[in-house]
């Protein structure tokens, strides 16, 4: 290769190398890491289900502001193998624990705009009880577990890259960890 080529991205980091999936059709969970808009429609047609008579959506979405500073975007990065073993992992537990009838999970990587999806979670259960606790849990289980990792790109020209189990749902630093 000469030196006016440039150099190729890891496979990981190329997004020609993606969507990557995971699909267990035993307990209906679906894994989505991708560089593509997400489609609610698609978590939630994937999640459907005779049986149930909750389905919840949750997307999570790019605000224009962190802290009194202006956001421009988000981008974000994984490693997919690890990633989607760990996302699997979870909504498994979530099946198991409240019953679920189905589980989709879906996280953007690469640029996320302002007003747009970065993570969509779609649960499906009997009842809505189940189905409210079990979309919690699995976001809370996603940004506290998932090896995700997010850099908050600001207006100033400034950037910060953050972990997801750096703040708690209300925004709040959690334990000790400085931002």
């Amino acid at each position: 290769m000469s030196s006016s080529e440039p150099t190729p991205l890891p496979a990981h980091l190329d997004p020609k190398t993606y969507p990557r999936t995971h699909h267990d059709p035993t307990q209906n969970i679906y894994i989505t890491l991708t560089y593509e808009t997400l489609d609610a429609n698609t978590c939630l047609s994937q999640t459907a289900s005779p049986a149930a008579g909750a389905n919840i959506l949750f997307l999570g979405t790019t605000r224009d502001t962190f802290e009194g500073r202006s956001v421009s975007q988000l981008s974000y990065t994984a490693y997919p193998p690890l990633t989607l073993k760990t996302l699997a992992g979870i909504a498994e537990a979530a099946v198991k624990t409240h019953k679920l009838e189905g589980v989709s999970i879906a996280h953007r990587l690469g640029t996320v705009p302002i007003g747009e999806a970065s993570i969509a979670i779609s649960v499906s259960a009997g009842h809505r009880g189940a189905a409210w606790r079990a979309g919690e849990e699995v976001l809370e289980a996603c940004k506290e577990k998932a090896e995700i990792w997010k850099r908050e790109e600001f207006v100033d020209g400034g950037m910060e890259w953050r972990a997801n189990a750096d703040r708690d749902a209300e925004g709040r630093i959690v334990g000790s960890k400085g931002v």
